[in-house]
């Protein structure tokens, strides 16, 4: 029996399930519908369907955490903070959304935690930890009974500067474990220990937000699977289900995260460093850069509506996936999505009730997909798409063919914004990066992607639409620790004291997980003095002497200059100040090798009509018959399992040694 590697990762319309045989490096891949009402029925499926196996270990990708967030399904969640400090929700920042064009218009939507379910005990420390007021034991257990007897059972706890010493967190959490012994709570000295008390508090009772469905659903998992498992983390690592569980908040870019790393291996492993990556599923579109083979990491992530300061790929999500619904605006006019019919009832085609138009249902009339799904186990209704689409033009007075092809081109015009946020806008030219596109609806707009942005290919990676399942078996174990310490004047000695604190931090941690020699990266977040913000720089590792500190202060002034065009580097008036030392712990596990690839091409398989400028009868190629060095010239199909590829007139597809098809304009 196979000795085998799992990677699981549970999508809004699929479960995507990769197994690599630990012997001989072959990958096997599956796919099987998602359960959205208990994603464990679909987790167990996909494992199902590759067979007999000997495991040897399971990485799950899950969107338990941020489909939570997304459809704001909180309830019964607390705050508890400082004395004085209840309203540090409903003061937020200044900040509008979309600028002031929009502000005479904007209201605040309502907080995470509504003001009647907020609790204040007194205490008081000063930036530096320094206690100025003791903590209240008093108020502490009136307002954890308060809360018990309110049945609120999932309580964040934010204290002012607590960053700087946790003692009153950890006390007041004492008290609640003594007074509410039901309570799930969530520290913020222990989710976020960074400075910022209204992005820390709405980081910390997000993560007690989502931290009893995500233990209901790892434990029922854990039951079911009857082995441990390890889960997908934003920050690009993984941790064990079991500590997890302790930190929910780190998974809630689980799945594009590990496409982003899945992506960036296989674009490495075929001679590209520097991409971007494009993630297409059911009901989102995920972007991230990769630059020099690493994904951009940042801390100023949102996830709907709720600032989330943990360490994660810097990935951009729109609404534009395979299930994203087209409708017509009150000013008549065609949009499509965000909104989208997911798996349950998915699109017309899939004959499960729904009664929309997607962009599936707009590639279904036009010939671009097959009539069917993963091989012929998902039958699709070409006359109910077909029916959907003639509805819909006549309401836009348009041709059927023009409005599939309408809600096509804006689909694309979506995915394509979304690149140009994490590129034109961060002075990167979206010309020198080639594109690697996957998810199953993620290869289907590539050609037009080309045209709109420039981009000079797109890498399409065999079985596109496991990738975020891949990449899951080629991620490290890895925990990041931050602590707040702003000062002008950093001394070595509370720079070897910090660091040392952190890096034993992630020691002990990545100790539980069975690895005894880790790897730790430093870094910093450093800004002129009178700044808000701050800029993170790698630190170097070793010895923290006078050579180690200008290093750091020198690669702050690159970076700055990089981002915004200037530096102040011997300008006096213009100090450097120091803000957060930070430290990632990894313990490294053995990549996945992609295997080339060696049989002969073949020509195509069959034709269809379809429509690109015109309908026509259309060549379709079976992937799995085209070999390295084969060419496809547009107009054609290419088809797999799990994906398909439309090359449109004018473009050229290649097939490289590792199975990549690379799409490019003639």
């Amino acid at each position: 029996m196979r000795s085998v590697r799992i990677g699981v990762d549970t999508g809004g319309t699929f479960t995507d399930v990769v197994a690599v045989d630990e012997r001989t490096g072959e990958i096997l891949t599956t796919k099987t519908p998602s359960t959205p009402a208990n994603p464990a029925d679909g987790f167990l499926a996909g494992v199902g369907k590759l067979g007999p196996l000997e495991v040897s270990s399971i990485v799950h990708g899950t969107t338990v955490a941020t489909n939570r967030l997304l459809e704001d399904r909180i309830e019964n969640l607390g705050f508890i903070t400082t004395e004085g400090f209840e309203f540090i929700l409903e003061i937020a920042r200044q900040s509008v959304p979309d600028g002031y064009g929009n502000s005479y218009f904007w209201v605040k939507p309502p907080r995470i935690v509504p003001v009647h379910l907020i609790k204040t005990v007194g205490g008081r420390l000063d930036h530096r930890g320094e206690e100025v007021r003791p903590f209240s034991e008093e108020q502490a257990v009136e307002v954890a009974r308060w809360f018990r007897a309110k049945g609120i059972n999932a309580i964040g706890v934010c204290f002012l500067h607590s960053y700087a010493n946790p003692e009153h967190e950890r006390r007041m959490r004492d008290v609640l474990a003594r007074e509410h012994l039901g309570a799930v709570v969530s520290l913020s000295s222990d989710v976020l220990r960074e400075y910022r008390e209204y992005e820390r508090s709405v980081t910390t009772l997000v993560d007690a937000a989502v931290k009893p469905a995500m233990r209901s659903y790892l434990a029922n998992l854990s039951s079911r699977l009857g082995r441990s498992f390890s889960v997908m983390k934003s920050n690009g690592g993984i941790l064990s289900a079991r500590e997890v569980v302790n930190q929910p908040i780190t998974t809630v870019l689980s799945g594009p995260a590990a496409g982003a790393l899945g992506a960036a291996l296989l674009a490495r492993t075929a001679g590209h460093d520097s991409v971007i990556t494009l993630d297409g599923g059911g009901t989102s579109t995920d972007v991230a850069v990769v630059i020099d083979g690493e994904p951009s990491i940042t801390t100023e992530g949102t996830i709907g509506r709720y600032p989330c300061k943990i360490p994660m790929i810097d990935i951009v999500t729109v609404g534009a996936g395979g299930g994203s619904i087209a409708w017509i605006s009150p000013e008549g006019t065609l949009k499509v999505g965000p909104r989208s019919a997911g798996a349950d009832p998915g699109p017309i085609c899939y004959g499960r009730g729904g009664t929309e138009v997607t962009v599936t249902d707009a590639h279904v009339f036009l010939g671009r997909i097959p009539p069917h799904l993963l091989g012929g186990e998902i039958p699709l209704d070409v006359d109910a798409a077909r029916h959907g689409i003639e509805s819909l033009a006549a309401k836009l007075g348009l041709t059927p063919e023009r409005t599939a092809t309408g809600i096509l081109e804006i689909s694309a015009f979506n995915q394509s914004n979304a690149i140009r946020q994490l590129t034109v806008k961060r002075g990167l030219d979206v010309r020198d990066f080639p594109l690697v596109t996957f998810g199953g609806s993620g290869p289907l707009l590539a050609c037009r992607l080309i045209d709109i942005l420039g981009l000079p290919s797109v890498l399409v990676p065999r079985d596109p639409g496991n990738v975020s399942a891949f990449g899951l078996l080629s991620v490290d174990v890895k925990n990041d620790y931050v602590r707040t310490y702003v000062t002008r004047d950093l001394s070595l000695g509370k720079a070897v004291e910090i660091f040392h604190d952190l890096e034993l931090q992630a020691a002990e941690a990545l100790d539980r997980e069975g690895f005894t020699e880790p790897i730790f990266q430093r870094s910093a977040d450093l800004r002129y003095y009178g700044q808000a913000y701050e800029v993170r720089v790698p630190a170097p590792a070793g010895e923290i002497d006078e050579s180690w500190h200008a290093e750091v202060v020198a690669r702050f002034h690159d970076a700055h200059e990089k981002l915004y065009g200037y530096a102040y580097r011997d300008d006096p008036r213009h100090g450097v100040e120091w803000v957060n030392l930070r430290v990632s712990g990894t313990g490294p596990i053995d990549r996945p090798v992609i295997p080339r690839l060696e049989r002969p091409g073949q020509g195509a398989t069959s034709v269809r009509p379809v429509h690109f400028d015109e309908t026509r009868d259309t060549p379709i190629h079976q992937r799995a018959a085209l070999g390295p060095g084969a060419t496809v010239t547009g107009p054609a199909v290419i088809e797999e399992y799990g994906s398909t590829i439309p090359i449109h007139p004018g473009f050229t597809a290649k097939v490289d040694e590792y199975g990549n098809v690379e799409i490019s304009r003639d």
